[in-house]
């Protein structure tokens, strides 16, 4: 059986690992243009505030560990096109230029996602820089060397880590996004004040609600930023404005979403016999509305791509969903939340109410104790618990993992009230804050 493999990520590592482990006596092919494989993208903020040293300990896997489970990697390789009726891929050595065509029995697209670059006036002067990769990390590191104001385009969690990480280097930073708030996708109003708050007292300037309409430079340097409401100095910019699925190789021949992301069943299973796709390429199941949607994370991409590897021959394990579950650190507060938010599901029509709790985590009488504030949101009809926040200067980050578990699993909020949960006074108090939020809702 011959297994080929197209981009080699966190979706495509996962993927090739169990298949070399499950297949033994099968040749699996790997092409990926770029000159690496496996680089924790998440981990470029920690990088470049120098939290992490060593940027090679990003990697997780290399060609030669794939060669070690039988895989044929060729790096720098770019896939040109895919014929999904007759099994043939078209290849291009990007080193030697010479190309070839290859045949498959099983195909697995693991192409990733691209960061979106706004086609405006002033795009393509120097020091105007992607965040996604291992080489822009570099570049980032390198260019900030020299950078005195620093302006980062897009308040998601890579703005704004990278926000941080800018400013702990001693640098002038701004913050511009187009929304009206920052973490929009993933926080309410009572979170993303607390967040703007802190970076604010840190002398981060926060230009929020304002469309980035083009740049200037000199002598072919970028130098200010235009927005439809100000400018702003720069000598380095970063964009970190999102992301679109990389799937021009299969458009036409498989379903996908108005986006371009490609469309899998809970199997794996593109609308093509034996092609299968996984990670920032796809469309995932959104568990809190039931929908298809598109939510790049590296978690979505590891679990997708294990799944191809067991789906490879039959369909035997069922995808469960996400909620899109994550996680962020700013200055002092740990923030997570999974599922919808009550903005967004106001947005989509959805009939929801919720709960917000602000406690301390643990009982009084302890020597010390934090204020937490959590919210649950659920469905105002069924109780179904569909999004929830938190917010803490101590770690109660893993109560949104508990949360993700209640929503893939339908819970309600008469449900959530009477969990077991336990008690310790170094950690909570006799009722568990999710407890208390599934009561207050009753």
């Amino acid at each position: 059986m011959n297994i080929a493999v197209i981009g080699c990520t966190h979706a495509g590592t996962a993927a090739i690992t169990q298949m070399a482990k499950l297949y033994p006596d099968a040749r699996i092919t790997v092409y990926e243009r770029n000159d690496n494989i496996s680089f924790l993208s998440c981990g470029i903020a920690l990088h470049v505030g120098g939290v992490v040293k060593d940027a090679e300990k990003l990697f997780y896997a290399s060609p030669d560990q794939l060669a070690e489970l039988g895989v044929t990697t060729h790096m720098r390789h770019d896939v040109l096109a895919v014929d999904t009726e007759k099994k043939e891929i078209q290849v291009r050595n990007l080193i030697t230029g010479a190309e070839f065509t290859d045949t498959y029995d099983k195909l697995v697209v693991t192409t990733g996602s691209w960061p979106i670059i706004p086609q405006m006036e002033g795009i393509e002067l120097e020091n105007i820089v992607l965040c996604k990769n291992y080489n822009h990390s570099q570049t980032i590191i390198e260019k900030a060397k020299t950078a005195n104001r620093i302006t980062v385009i897009g308040a998601g969690y890579i703005g704004i880590e990278l926000v941080e990480a800018f400013e702990q280097l001693g640098k002038q930073v701004t913050l511009i996004d187009n929304m009206e708030r920052i973490l929009y996708k993933y926080l309410d109003r009572e979170f993303t004040d607390l967040t703007e708050q802190a970076l604010g007292e840190k002398g981060i300037t926060i230009a929020t609600g304002q469309t980035v309409t083009s740049f200037e430079g000199n002598e072919g340097r970028v130098t200010t930023v235009v927005t439809d409401a100000g400018r702003y100095e720069a000598d380095l910019v970063v964009l970190c404005i999102g992301f679109r699925p990389n799937t021009d190789l299969l458009k036409g021949q498989v379903d996908m979403l108005p986006n371009g992301a490609i469309i899998v069943d809970d199997y794996m299973r593109t609308s093509k016999p034996d092609v299968f796709a996984a990670g920032d390429s796809c469309a995932v199941h959104y568990n809190p509305t039931g929908q298809n949607a598109y939510i790049p994370l590296a978690t979505n991409a590891v679990r997708m791509g294990t799944l191809v590897a067991r789906n490879l021959m039959q369909p035997t394990v069922r995808y469960l969903g996400t909620q899109g579950t994550s996680g962020i650190k700013i200055y002092d507060y740990n923030i997570a939340s999974t599922g919808i938010t009550e903005t967004a599901a106001i947005a989509a029509g959805m009939n929801v109410k919720n709960v917000t709790i602000i406690d301390n985590y643990r009982p009084e009488f302890m020597p010390t104790y934090e204020q937490v504030t959590l919210k649950v949101v659920y469905d105002a009809d069924s109780g179904r618990i569909v999004g929830a926040q938190v917010l803490s200067k101590v770690d109660l980050t893993q109560s949104i993992n508990t949360l993700s578990v209640c929503i893939q699993n339908n819970m309600t909020m008469d449900e959530l009230s009477f969990v077991d949960f336990f008690f310790q006074p170094h950690y909570n108090k006799p009722w568990n804050l999710l407890n208390q939020a599934g009561l207050q809702a009753v």
